[in-house]
């Protein structure tokens, strides 16, 4: 229910807490079945709820899927919200490197699952792709242009350097089963692929 002044009542720690556990057996089941073949029954069971007590959070399994998806997205999106245009160039793109790579190799059944999404066109979140994302990535390319205008950086599209750091670093969470395949899954593996995609990217953008 609303306050009188239009603003949602503040959520109470269980309520919080519950929250994050539904959202935590979600990516479980949704990671396992996929949207399609996930019910709410399984989210329940999975994180200890009864399905009437957890439909008091959520109403429909879409409502979750969609709570799961921008969970995720605020959390991604935050590194790049923190790239500061009055830093230094190198070390603000290290930064952010470095919190993607870690990010996939923390949470890979997250970044699968936005993955699963965009391949399946982006029905549920379509707008804000369209709309915040786009805000965003526009204005952190501006910055990186202006830091190329500069000449603190190799001139290089800024829109794709951005779209080349997102599917670098993900591809150890997305592709892992082929990654592991190949690599035989060694216990340095994330270590080795930060420093290698840290190398390529900076050495690759630093000025001639």
């Amino acid at each position: 229910m609303p306050h009188s002044d239009g603003t949602a009542p503040r959520k109470t720690r269980i309520q919080t807490q519950n929250e994050e556990l539904i959202l935590a057996a979600a990516l479980e089941v949704f990671s396992a079945y996929g949207f399609r073949g996930s019910t709410v029954d399984q989210i329940a069971t999975k994180c200890g709820l009864s399905k009437p007590n957890l439909l008091y959070y959520f109403r429909r399994k879409e409502d979750i899927y969609v709570a799961l998806l921008e969970h995720t997205l605020t959390d991604w999106l935050e590194p790049l919200r923190a790239m500061d245009a009055e830093g230094d160039p190198i070390v603000e793109l290290s930064n952010y490197i470095t919190a993607k790579i870690r990010m996939s190799r923390d949470n890979p059944k997250a970044s699968r699952l936005f993955a699963n999404e965009i391949l399946h066109g982006a029905p549920a979140i379509g707008t804000f792709l369209k709309g915040p994302l786009k805000e965003l990535v526009d204005e952190k390319a501006a910055v990186i242009s202006g830091w190329m205008d500069s000449g603190r950086l190799t001139r290089i599209d800024p829109h794709h350097l951005i779209f080349s750091i997102w599917s670098t670093t993900q591809h150890y969470a997305d592709f892992d089963v082929q990654v592991n395949a190949v690599l035989g899954n060694p216990p340095d593996l994330m270590s080795k692929a930060e420093e290698a995609i840290l190398t390529l990217f900076i050495e690759g953008l630093k000025p001639r």
